[in-house]
């Protein structure tokens, strides 16, 4: 058996520090055999099996890396003078290790991974299978990494245009790429260790390897060890995958997806994206913020079709006032390769065919449930109706007993806040409790420049309702704390259902959108009205302040704006 080094994000290395075994030891399940220092601390390499020592590969002081071997135990003649709960199970591949928990996660993404520390902290034997990294793609590809890269741009974008502010930056102001995804690793590490760190603190087991189904019971665990897992109970949250899209060309290699671009530390001069939602659009004001010449093509009439109307109106506009070229009502029907090795993509419209010369392309046209490799069939678990993604009631419960699924992978609602609180709804239903999952507060946030975010029911679906509602809108403009920020444009949009006064939704788009719009989620969840609102005192100056101006504005008017 072979004992190796624990992942160090990052690809970083640890630093031997004491052994305590020496060649021909004999040693128990647990025991210690030496320590590694790493950038985040201490990890104790312990042995999973009793057995006798038959190879050291090691010495204090030595640098090792993420799986290296350092030990080599021989348990084969070997029996333990105390009963193991882990059986060990002979197969011609690699040995397989049977093992039996109260609660055995797949995914370790926000939704496994919290899920996982709420119910340690209830007191259940949690197991955690993630075949990448711990914290999934939110922490590794997804969120954390892009508004490393949001805030990167918007600081070169400041100090570009500081002189507004009195401040003379020079005019030798460049963009280091690489120090900018350097940044970026330095970021995401921290958080995946801090996650690793949460796992050990908590006493959960995590076993790196792809889950497999034999039954609805037991998972197979194929990675840098084997295990057969039986499980009370069963959560799958293995996330989505970036989906898959069916134009000539993609495969070309100046084509990124928004992974490949997290990782890009040569900025291009000019890129094409293709998909106006919420991802493309992230990465259109991040490149064009860091100076790239932008083209943004979409498929729909308009930008980021999730939201009202008059909030994707006011982001083009924006757009296009930072320069970023947007095609709606185009279809791309290809990429091609110039002469000159540049990428031409090619779209049509109503009024023909068009081209667009680039250096790279960024397909950004979004995710789907990742359910590869599960055979979620053998288990019996249904999917729904559209078979994209896991059937699950308000509890996360399938339909078969003891088996849960949340966040991607259930195709409800694709966020990692969501994930989380989905998490803790089915730990708390594993251990009899009746909370269920509610959306009707689900806050969303784009971190578009300026930020975007909504909550609750959007003006267009209280149209399709046929409800009796009203809307105030206040302007950024007429807010102080806007103006000293240089970040006069965007608005609130506050929606009051007539009947029973209580507020059922907002929008912002504007500075400290992404912090504001915690405020609306608690008014709506805790359905209050807006004469609780303008009873409630704010901060001066805030940008908070648009929020008791819109919800003046569905009464008596807004105070500060004619």
């Amino acid at each position: 058996m072979e004992i190796k080094m624990s992942v160090i994000p990052g690809g970083k290395k640890g630093t031997v520090g004491k052994i305590n075994i020496k060649l021909g030891d004999h040693v128990s399940e647990g025991e210690i055999l030496a320590q590694v220092e790493t950038g985040k601390g201490n990890r104790q390499i312990k042995v999973s099996e009793a057995g006798v020592v038959s190879q050291v590969f090691i010495e204090e002081g030595n640098e090792v890396s993420s799986n290296q071997v350092l030990f080599e135990i021989d348990s084969s003649s070997f029996k333990s003078s105390e009963p193991s709960d882990v059986q060990v199970v002979s197969n011609t591949q690699q040995q397989t290790k049977k093992t039996n928990t109260d609660l055995l996660i797949i995914g370790a993404g926000p939704g496994g991974y919290v899920a996982a520390i709420y119910a340690a902290k209830k007191g259940l034997h949690v197991t955690l299978i993630e075949k990448e990294e711990l914290g999934g793609t939110c922490l590794n590809v997804g969120c954390i990494p892009t508004k490393a890269l949001v805030k990167s741009s918007e600081v070169y974008h400041s100090v570009k245009h500081s002189s507004l502010f009195g401040v003379e930056a020079g005019t030798n102001l460049q963009v280091d790429m690489k120090q900018v995804i350097l940044r970026k690793n330095e970021v995401k590490d921290k958080l995946v260790a801090g996650v690793a760190f949460l796992m050990e603190k908590n006493d959960v087991q995590v076993i790196r390897g792809e889950a497999s189904f034999l039954s609805k019971h037991e998972v197979s665990v194929t990675g840098e060890e084997n295990y057969h897992i039986t499980a009370n109970d069963i959560i799958v949250a293995t996330g989505s995958k970036i989906s898959k899209v069916n134009i000539p060309g993609i495969d070309l290699p100046f084509v990124m997806n928004s992974t490949d671009s997290l990782s890009c530390t040569e900025l291009p001069k000019s890129i094409t994206i293709i998909g106006g939602g919420v991802i493309g659009m992230e990465f259109a004001f991040i490149y064009r913020n860091l100076g790239v010449e932008v083209h943004v093509v979409e498929f729909m009439n308009r930008l980021l079709t999730m939201l009202d109307s008059d909030i994707s109106e006011e982001l083009q506009l924006a757009a296009e006032q930072a320069g970023i070229h947007i095609h709606t009502n185009a279809k791309v029907s290809k990429i091609q390769q110039a002469d000159n090795g540049q990428a031409v993509t090619v779209y049509e419209t109503s009024n023909g065919e068009h081209l667009l010369v680039s250096e790279k392309v960024l397909v950004a046209i979004g995710r789907e449930p990742n359910m590869d490799g599960l055979n979620l069939d053998i288990a019996g678990v249904q999917l729904n109706e559209r078979g994209r993604g896991i059937a699950v009631d308000k509890q996360m419960r399938t339909n078969v007993e003891h088996i849960y699924a949340i966040g991607d992978v259930t195709n409800i609602i694709q966020l990692a806040h969501v994930a989380s609180h989905q998490g803790i709804t089915a730990v708390e239903a594993i251990l009899g409790e009746t909370s269920c999952m509610h959306y009707t507060a689900v806050p969303n946030v784009i971190f578009t420049s300026p930020e975007i975010s909504s909550v609750g029911l959007l003006e267009s679906e209280c149209k399709e309702r046929d409800m009796d509602y009203k809307v105030s809108r206040v302007e950024f403009a007429s807010n102080g704390k806007a103006l000293t920020m240089n970040e006069p444009n965007g608005f609130i949009k506050l929606i009051k259902d007539n009947r029973s006064g209580k507020i059922v939704g907002g929008s912002i788009i504007g500075p400290d959108a992404s912090s504001l719009i915690s405020t609306l989620t608690l008014a709506i969840a805790n359905d209050l009205t807006e004469k609780q609102i303008t009873e409630t005192i704010f901060a001066h100056p805030t940008t908070g302040e648009v929020i008791h101006e819109a919800a003046y504005g569905l009464s008596i008017g807004a105070l500060h704006q004619a």
